[in-house]
């Protein structure tokens, strides 16, 4: 059993890490500065910026398939992508990616909305989840009705990331309420222009989604993307994209935090001696050391599975709710590290504190995560020795 990176991962590995400390890192000071006063952390001019600097260098649409441009990179590499972007704070990702379900639209859609996103001149978002429809998005109450060649929208979606910045939405909406989820939800591509409107959601953290409202909003029929009723099956395609992603920026956040606290109780002295000396410091790093290495081995190994076709849905599940739960156990500690500067928002870790909070809450809660892997475990689906049976 090869555990170790191949000389093409270890690369790009590489790569990534010194973008991220030369390009990224020196602007977590004006970031959080620019947060402090309310502002995006980082705009769109900047954002396209570092994005361009990366295409430079042939650094374009991670997995993004090759004929669109892009790298089409497996999802071991791209988890250890994500791994060293999330050691920094600053809310970048690389260009030239698309949402999955674009991939399904038809050539006329591809030319509007997949290949302007891929180059990033337009930016989409995705529209299930609702006010009574959230963990459960089987109960989505949107509705679509046929009106000749068009379709009438009307209904509310919350918590929608990008969803007050986008040039577009892919909102899913009943169009049969006899079937529902099961083959009576169709998928619509829905410029903004059309008439839905946002309107942005405060968090604790920065991460800014928004409700969108729609009153009436008139498609053609032409704007399904994918078939009429096979909405929800494309929705299961998006949210099941890649869970271990999740885990994964969390991972290199954790790696950072604990560097940070250990450099801090290194240098923080009290009662004549670094509280680095201390037992109640020493378990703190010690434990989050345990939790990081394992993290990362559910992360990694989740990924292996989906590039190797096997069925990783319980390993994601695994690796999300353990990414979500030790992350904020461990900002928790680094911060308790800090003492009072860790509360200040003068120091990143507050920061980090409020933004890893919502990895338990988004893209499935710990208590959808619990259930799944139950569930599958219950059912026989899985066994207790994983995939090596």
């Amino acid at each position: 059993m090869d555990l170790s990176l191949s000389d093409e991962e270890r690369e790009i590995r590489d790569w990534v890490r010194t973008f991220v400390t030369r390009e990224i890192m020196p602007l977590e000071s004006t970031v959080l500065e620019r947060e402090r006063r309310g502002e995006r952390g980082l705009r769109r001019e900047e954002l396209r910026e570092l994005r361009d600097k990366a295409k430079q260098s042939g650094f374009f649409g991670v997995q993004t398939p090759e004929e669109y441009g892009g790298m089409a990179l497996g999802a071991v590499m791209t988890a250890l992508i994500e791994v060293e972007l999330g050691r920094s704070f600053v809310p970048f990702s690389f260009g030239g990616d698309a949402d999955n379900i674009l991939y399904s639209a038809n050539d006329e859609q591809k030319q509007r909305y997949l290949l302007p996103t891929i180059a990033g001149d337009k930016i989409s978002c995705f529209a299930i989840t609702e006010p009574g429809a959230g963990s459960d998005a089987r109960n989505i109450r949107t509705a679509a009705v046929r009106d000749g060649d068009e379709w009438v929208i009307n209904g509310e979606k919350t918590f929608i990331t990008w969803g007050d910045v986008a040039d577009f939405v892919m909102v899913f909406a009943v169009t049969d309420k006899e079937k529902g989820a099961d083959g009576g939800v169709t998928c619509f591509v829905v410029d903004r222009e059309a008439g839905w409107t946002s309107s942005p959601i405060p968090t604790m953290g920065e991460w800014g989604p928004a409700s969108l409202s729609f009153q009436d909003v008139r498609v053609p029929h032409s704007a399904i993307l994918g078939e009429e009723g096979r909405g929800f099956e494309l929705a299961m395609r998006w949210i099941g994209k890649g869970r271990y992603m999740l885990p994964a920026r969390a991972l290199g956040a954790c790696e950072r935090l604990v560097e940070m606290g250990m450099e801090h109780a290194r240098q923080r002295e009290t009662f004549g001696e670094p509280i680095a000396n201390r037992q109640a410091i020493q378990w703190m790093v010690a434990d989050s050391a345990v939790e990081i290495e394992a993290l990362r081995w559910l992360v990694l190994t989740a990924a292996w599975q989906v590039d190797h076709d096997i069925d990783s849905r319980q390993s994601q599940s695994m690796a999300k709710l353990y990414g979500g739960v030790k992350a904020n156990e461990i900002v928790d500690r680094v911060l308790q590290m800090h003492g009072g500067m860790g509360y200040t928002r003068e120091l990143p870790v507050e920061r980090w504190y409020r933004e890893l909070r919502v990895l338990r809450i988004y893209e499935g809660t710990d208590e959808i995560q619990r259930r799944t892997i139950a569930r599958n475990l219950l059912s026989g689906h899985v066994s207790v020795r994983g995939h090596l049976g």
